[in-house]
């Protein structure tokens, strides 16, 4: 069985503000609880006008707070950008909160430019060290060790499972050396997923928590009764694409009939190199392409991401897509 979960950057739709966003996340994470869906996380970004989930930890309180079963988490906390401590207190106090509800997703991207980098006050050489400030990171939530004079508190012995998340091999290998869960951020960057699951599956290390490898892949859906209609509900982040490599990173902007009268040739084919993860279409498109990717990747968990500017069809493409649940 394939489990279904959810990414939401937490869009911020064309003249709205952070606050619509934030109220609309909450409710699109009650609506998935009750159609099964087992995860609901939040990513870390900085700088972004069309992105409110900036505050990861305060975001996923929020969205805890908010309802009762489903795990809520971050995919991901981007740690470099911040003390092993500071993280495991916060992550601690969540579990303390919400206890058996919260995931801890870690990424060693900066989730922002260089020049926000700076005003976060961190080094950029940071990213270095990510593989030691994971460890450091799963000691804090472990058990207190004997000497130990630093503790995160709360944090110490809650054990808040840790997921290694990225878009190279690099966090494959990572997760496999440690026996670590695995995310791979195919929903945006699908290069390298077949050969970042070889290498992780082929180089698992058992651990206590995980004895088994488990592989999280993240793929962006649009489900609408027709083809058509998804297909220009998909245009909102096609759209997205094509104003990064522009240089410009505005809010969630509304779908339109044509995406060929809006990107040159050079953005189509970049962005449709960047979203080739993505299932579009009705129901019957969607199981049977959803089918082949499950076929192609062995994915243990789907990730899904759908930036949609309309709410209300936010929602039906969600409750579409959890009917193809195994």
């Amino acid at each position: 069985m394939t489990v279904f979960s959810v990414l939401d950057v937490v869009p911020v739709p064309e003249g709205q503000t952070p606050a619509h966003a934030l109220r609309r996340a909450l409710d699109l994470a009650q609506h998935v609880e009750r159609w099964g869906y087992r995860r609901y996380w939040v990513a870390e970004h900085h700088n972004m006008e069309g992105i409110a989930s900036a505050a990861t930890a305060v975001v996923i309180g929020y969205l805890a707070g908010g309802t009762k079963t489903i795990r809520v988490g971050s995919g991901g906390i981007m740690l470099p950008n911040h003390s092993p401590m500071v993280i495991a207190e916060q992550f601690g106090t969540l579990e303390s909160l919400y206890p058996g509800r919260i995931d801890l997703g870690l990424g060693r991207a900066p989730g922002t430019d260089q020049q926000t980098l700076v005003a976060l006050r961190r080094d950029p050489a940071a990213a270095e060290h990510f593989p030691q400030d994971v460890v450091e990171l799963q000691e804090l939530l472990g058990p207190l060790q004997p000497r130990q004079r630093v503790q995160a508190v709360p944090g110490t012995n809650l054990n808040v499972p840790v997921w290694i998340l990225g878009s190279s091999l690099f966090g494959a290998q990572l997760a496999a050396i440690l026996g670590l869960p695995y995310g791979f951020a195919s929903h945006f960057a699908p290069d390298a997923l077949m050969q970042a699951l070889k290498l992780y599956r082929d180089n698992y290390q058992p651990s206590a928590r995980n004895p088994k490898s488990y592989a999280m892949i993240g793929v962006n859906v649009v489900v609408a009764d027709t083809d058509a209609e998804a297909r220009r509900l998909f245009t909102s982040m096609q759209q997205r694409y094509a104003d990064i490599f522009r240089g410009t990173r505005g809010q969630l902007k509304p779908p339109i009939d044509d995406i060929e009268s809006y990107w040159s040739p050079s953005e189509k084919a970049q962005a449709q190199r960047m979203l080739a993860c993505s299932l579009v279409g009705s129901v019957d498109t969607v199981r049977r392409d959803l089918a082949a990717l499950v076929a192609r990747t062995g994915a243990d968990e789907l990730m899904v991401s759908s930036a949609i500017y309309d709410h209300a069809a936010r929602l039906r493409s969600y409750e579409l897509f959890a009917t193809l649940q195994d």
